[in-house]
């Protein structure tokens, strides 16, 4: 099995609205804001192929699918479908994917999965051949959202995947499609349901899974967040989400699982360590990923 990170639509955000109650003065160090106090933010998604015999893509990123007002609003950088031409760079199309993986279903995520908006024309699904995966509790959320992040999903989606016939409702830490290949973690900090999929690595230790990869979406979604205070103003409960990060960390940590960030713009992978007072940090960063084998 072989893995490549694959980059989607790019975002510029408010830095303070990303780093929660942390200071300008010390998250600015670790990302530096422009004029208007934004950040730079990756949509990076993972491709793994062959995983339980499949394409597996895991998330879509922002996509393209905004119309222009909006697409300004949320500071979504290029106006074209940017993880289409990162898929065909890596030698896939859309139409190769088998399986797409879903943390959760917020438009960052997820509105990958549409074709670019085009004057006049309705929201398109795109991935013809795939299962899309999501998380029961998940689905809920999407299909119910609470007043506070219901802006954070596209209305039209839940239907179009469930119109497709290709949609799988993920209860517990496996699921039908992949199987024993791939375990799913979950977090309510940031939104009900977020599903955290670890590719179970090569190795067993004492019966447990050592030396996967696991994509962290928005629990960890970049490397100054691996620092377990620090949250975003848009995770619903961050106490809870720090209890969760940490207890996450720890557990990844102990079985020299690597981390795959989605927000980060400079790191897709990164190696967990601790230090003598326990906090946690990252080695062995890694910019991208190109058919690199796991493990």
């Amino acid at each position: 099995m072989k893995l490549w990170s694959i980059l989607g639509n790019s975002q510029q955000l408010d830095g303070g609205a990303m780093f929660g109650n942390a200071p300008r003065a010390m998250w600015a160090k670790w990302m530096a804001p422009d004029d208007a106090n934004r950040i730079p933010l990756a949509c990076r998604a993972l491709l793994a192929s062959p995983l339980a015999g499949k394409t597996v893509l895991f998330e879509t990123g922002i996509g393209a699918f905004f119309e222009p007002k909006l697409r300004e609003r949320y500071g979504v950088v290029e106006d074209r479908h940017v993880l289409l031409e990162s898929l065909r760079a890596a030698g896939f199309e859309h139409g190769d994917i088998d399986v797409v993986v879903l943390s959760h279903l917020h438009f960052d995520h997820a509105g990958g999965l549409l074709a670019a908006w085009s004057e006049g024309r309705a929201p398109e699904l795109l991935f013809p051949n795939a299962t899309f995966l999501v998380g029961a509790e998940q689905w809920q959320r999407a299909r119910h959202p609470h007043p506070r992040d219901r802006a954070s999903y596209i209305p039209e989606l839940p239907q179009l995947l469930e119109d497709s016939g290709r949609l799988e409702i993920v209860e517990g830490d496996r699921s039908r499609t992949l199987g024993d290949a791939v375990r799913f973690h979950y977090s309510d900090g940031h939104t009900p349901g977020l599903m955290l999929a670890e590719i179970i690595g090569p190795e067993r230790v004492d019966g447990q899974a050592h030396g996967g990869v696991v994509f962290c979406a928005d629990l960890v979604p970049g490397k100054p967040w691996v620092h377990v205070p620090i949250t975003m103003g848009y995770d619903r409960n961050p106490e809870l989400l720090i209890d969760e990060k940490r207890a996450f960390l720890e557990d990844k940590f102990a079985r020299n699982v690597h981390l795959f960030f989605t927000h980060d713009p400079a790191v897709a992978l990164a190696q967990l360590v601790r230090d003598d007072k326990g906090r946690f940090g990252t080695t062995h960063e890694t910019a991208e990923l190109q058919a690199r084998v796991l493990g």
